[in-house]
């Protein structure tokens, strides 16, 4: 048996999905789940062959999801909003259901699937797999998805005070506590809002409404005192860039 967990926020959604599955016998549905939160745990309980899945969902989107998982399985985007499909598709997607969609569009995916998976056993190296989706809903950050042992954390952007270089990692300094991610300076500088976030030094990226004072400490060199008493440095680009912003 070839086995599938629906995620999907809308019930409706996922009966017409469960009614279509009806036609093809050799498909177990074992689960379906309505929230993300839900669909990263019922995947990891069921080790299922293929998700579909839904994209715009409240608390944690279809792309934000994927990030949490180590070894996701192969996946059917099932979405209300065609913007998504490159990003769908980048993530080695197998399909994209654009709704409302047909009995028969159905089918053709479900067909694609199933070839997919018995290429899968076929060979002794399966299709890559997501491990770290670099690919996020929104072109500007709004939120930052953080697993920490067995919780999941999600944090505005707005409440982060800045993030720090880290080795390998980022650490987000935050009103909620402090937090490690696996991704890069650069990402963040790209995806955080610049209007709200600077690149103040190689290792720092600060939200202007953590600053309160910029302070001098020697010729030509300066710091950021924060509103909590935090002192960071500041580099002279970092500093042109703060002088752009606060004239």
């Amino acid at each position: 048996m070839i086995k599938c967990i629906i995620i999907d926020d809308e019930k409706l959604a996922r009966e017409i999905i469960k009614n279509f599955l009806g036609a093809f016998e050799e498909i177990e549905i074992l689960d379906e789940c309505s929230n993300g939160f839900d669909g990263i745990k019922s995947i990891q309980q069921n080790k299922p062959d293929f998700i579909f899945l839904d994209i715009q969902m409240p608390k944690l989107n279809g792309f934000e999801m994927l990030e949490l998982l180590e070894d996701p399985p192969e996946i059917i985007f099932s979405t209300a909003y065609d913007q998504y499909a490159l990003k769908a598709f980048e993530l080695n997607a197998i399909d994209y259901l654009l709704k409302p969609f047909s009995e028969e569009r159905f089918e053709q995916t479900v067909k694609k699937i199933m070839e997919k998976l018995a290429q899968n056993r076929s060979e002794e190296n399966a299709a890559k797999k997501i491990s770290n989706a670099d690919v996020y809903l929104e072109e500007k950050l709004e939120r930052i998805v953080v697993k920490q042992n067995s919780k999941v954390h999600v944090i505005p952007v707005s409440s982060i005070n800045f993030l720090e270089a880290n080795d390998d990692y980022v650490a987000i300094k935050c009103s909620e506590g402090n937090f490690l991610k696996n991704k890069t300076m650069k990402f963040y500088e790209d995806h955080l809002d610049s209007n709200k976030f600077i690149r103040t030094h190689r290792s720092y990226i600060v939200n202007i409404d953590f600053i309160k004072e910029i302070e001098s400490v020697a010729k030509e060199s300066y710091q950021i005192l924060g509103k909590d008493g935090t002192k960071l440095p500041v580099s002279k680009s970092g500093y042109s860039s703060l002088k752009s912003i606060f004239n």
